[in-house]
């Protein structure tokens, strides 16, 4: 099977911190690193290295042939990543000395997907196979309601948060990601707790906590393994991809959330993005 991922693709540039600086400051980076990243190239990346196939679906500009060359390194299928003239997304991301950070998004070609792309891709998927989504491009609603009538399973990652974007989603889901802040502003939105919403498996990642998953048999928080996090930054996306390429190996939703868990906990001791994401056999290995 395959995991359809139409996501960003992003340049990241991570400052290193003593703090993250507060309104009107400035503060003097220690350290900058330059590297493949976008929520969207994170879960491809973490999908393909915990065993799945993965094609990406998205678009770069003229900067970014180094972004594709280096998806493909990382095993991804990348047919379907086209070259627009709008410049490739950026990220500037600024992590502190405790690994939380805060970032800047630039958009750029993510936002100029056109929907005969998604349209190509998607006719080569088969039914039973995993569409996932991220609120970093456009077409998310096409491709949604496309996968549906294809009989994909459809996957979101409802990041950077906006209510009128998985509103507009919610009928055709199978898989919501979400963290804590956001269930919270879900609910607000749509005045229904996140187990009242028609999507079968919502899974709330909870930080160092773990993972509340919202399933078919109720409610159930899972726990992710203790570690001293270095950097935060891609933490979430290694969990979403891993999880993905769990089910899509036939794993049930609490193994492949284990595994998941697994994966992002060690993917906070390393400094950086979709470079560092561990591969299957370092999760296995792992012992925090």
């Amino acid at each position: 099977m395959t995991i359809w991922n139409l996501g960003s693709i992003n340049i990241d540039r991570v400052y290193d911190l003593p703090r993250l600086p507060g309104p009107g400051e400035t503060l003097a980076s220690t350290r900058l690193t330059e590297g493949l990243g976008g929520k969207g190239a994170n879960m491809s990346v973490a999908a393909g290295r915990a065993g799945s196939r993965c094609a990406h679906i998205g678009a770069v500009g003229p900067d970014g042939d180094w972004c594709v060359e280096r998806l493909t390194e990382y095993g991804v299928d990348t047919r379907h990543i086209a070259r627009l003239g709008a410049a490739t997304g950026h990220a500037i991301i600024m992590v502190d000395a405790e690994g939380e950070n805060a970032i800047v998004l630039f958009q750029g070609a993510n936002r100029a997907i056109a929907d005969e792309m998604i349209g190509a891709a998607l006719a080569e998927a088969q039914t039973g196979d995993i569409l996932l989504m991220q609120n970093e491009t456009n077409g998310q609603a096409f491709a949604a309601e496309t996968g549906s009538k294809l009989g994909l399973r459809i996957a979101y990652a409802a990041a950077p948060f906006e209510p009128e974007a998985v509103t507009a989603l919610l009928p055709f889901l199978d898989l919501l990601f979400l963290n804590e802040v956001e269930a919270a502003q879900l609910e607000k939105a749509t005045g229904r707790k996140v187990q009242e919403l028609p999507v079968a498996d919502i899974l709330v990642t909870l930080g160092a906590r773990g993972v509340r998953w919202h399933g078919a048999d109720g409610v159930r928080e899972l726990p992710a393994p203790r570690v001293k996090a270095v950097d935060t930054t891609g933490a979430g996306d290694t969990f979403t991809g891993y999880v993905l390429a769990g089910l899509d190996q036939g794993m049930p939703m609490e193994q492949a959330i284990g595994l998941a868990t697994r994966a992002a906990a060690l993917m906070v001791t390393r400094h950086g993005t979709a470079d560092v994401i561990p591969d299957l056999k370092d999760v296995r290995a792992f012992r925090p």
